[in-house]
């Protein structure tokens, strides 16, 4: 059995890290951390992403196990998007960040107002 020495396991996590620590990965798999969502309500719930950013972030996700991708055979395919049992276990950690962030936006915004001016 190969063993992945301590470099190529930090550069394999920092490759995930980077993959799900992406501003819209970030922000889908909070979505689904409250229940499956169709692909237009995650659009709709998700100011500034585009049809293609979304559709991307839905294929990496999947494709990482993350998420799980359920179409229904029916007219027209109703398609349905939800946390797999992988990606359940980042809820708490991505919902404390989103949470952490709205918590602080005052603190940044005037510490950007500050830096701006010097």
């Amino acid at each position: 059995m190969d063993y992945l020495t301590e470099t190529e396991a930090n550069c394999r996590a920092r490759e995930v890290l980077d993959r799900v620590g992406d501003k819209w990965s970030v922000v889908v798999l909070y979505n689904l951390g409250t229940g499956t969502h169709r692909f237009t309500e995650l659009r709709r719930a998700i100011p500034g992403i585009s049809q293609r950013m979304l559709t991307v972030t839905l294929r990496t996700l999947e494709r990482d196990g993350l998420i799980r991708r359920t179409v229904h055979p029916v007219i027209p395919p109703h398609v349905d998007y939800d946390l797999t049992p992988l990606g359940c276990t980042l809820r708490e950690i991505v919902g404390a960040l989103v949470n952490w962030a709205h918590d602080h936006l005052e603190e940044i915004d005037e510490a950007r107002t500050a830096y701006d001016k010097v």
